[in-house]
């Protein structure tokens, strides 16, 4: 079984909805990034994976918050609603995910209606997106909710292209902490938390309900080797788990890179990432260490 645990829904069922292609060049060094898509691009590119987790984030409901955002964030009830029409539609193949922004007033109300009447099964916060401190009274007191309800969360880990996303909310290192106060939690820590991955695997590597997804690595050669040469030698390549981050990158694109990950290495005498550890983080079963078997 492949399980791609970080997918991003598509906004929109045909291309009649797209208000105009937008693109990225900032998400990756190597191409610019279609950054919108429909149903039927988005099932295309995951056909070589057997499940996927996907979401979208919540933006900040705040007065003050900043009006120009990225075009996937919107309130939390509307993510929430395309998140579950997209599941509903195929449900034997994808797992939606809620978001929610901490400062929202009924953020434990929409909790509640996402798992129950929409059926979503796990959290999606991007702390840098959404201008929030992860480690803050308002974050907590939803932790402590998914703790109870058996949500996993997964986190945006790492850097950003966006200005306004600031770089400290989403430092692996405040994981520790949220591990530490709610040890039953379980958290899925993005982008192996790029370019402090080595951060991140030190507290992956402390808290057995903490995970690292390898999404967005891939495409930059001499950091990916040398996160994935770290997780080897800090013993922690088991608690990786497969991601793709579609739309900055696909699927197959994502495991080929992978399996690429000692090819800069010809000629050289540098230690080599274990071939057979790389087939193990593609086809890991992420749903059962997640508890959404």
């Amino acid at each position: 079984m492949i399980v791609d645990v970080h997918t991003h829904v598509p906004r929109y069922r045909d291309q009649s909805e797209i208000p105009g292609a937008l693109v990225s060049a900032k998400l990756r060094p190597d191409k610019t990034i279609a950054t919108t898509y429909t149903w039927d691009d988005y099932l295309a590119v995951m056909e070589p994976v057997d499940r996927a987790i996907c979401f979208n984030i919540a933006a900040d409901p705040r007065p003050d918050a900043r009006e120009i955002l990225p075009h996937h964030m919107a309130p939390a009830r509307v993510i929430n609603d395309e998140t579950a029409a997209f599941v509903r539609a195929y449900p034997e193949k994808f797992i939606g995910f809620l978001t929610l922004h901490p400062h929202a007033a009924d953020v434990l109300e929409e909790i509640e209606r996402a798992t129950q009447d929409l059926g979503l099964r796990g959290i999606k916060f991007g702390p840098n997106y959404q201008n929030f401190d992860p480690v803050g009274p308002e974050a907590f007191r939803v932790y402590r909710r998914a703790q109870e309800l058996r949500l996993p969360i997964l986190f945006h880990q790492g850097t950003s292209p966006e200005r306004f996303a600031g770089l400290d909310f989403a430092h692996p290192r405040h994981m520790d902490r949220v591990a530490t106060a709610f040890p039953d939690l379980t958290v899925i820590m993005a982008h192996m938390g790029h370019p402090w991955q080595i951060d991140c695997f030190t507290v992956i590597r402390k808290h057995p309900n903490l995970w690292a997804d390898v999404s967005a690595n891939f495409y930059r050669e001499w950091s990916h080797y040398n996160a994935m040469r770290h997780a080897t030698e800090w013993g922690v390549l088991d608690k990786l788990l497969f991601g793709s981050d579609f739309p900055a990158a696909t699927p197959q694109e994502t495991m080929d890179g992978m399996r690429r990950v000692n090819a800069i290495l010809d000629g050289t005498a540098l230690p080599r990432v274990p071939e057979d550890q790389i087939e193990a983080i593609i086809h890991r079963d992420s749903l059962a260490l997640l508890g959404l078997a």
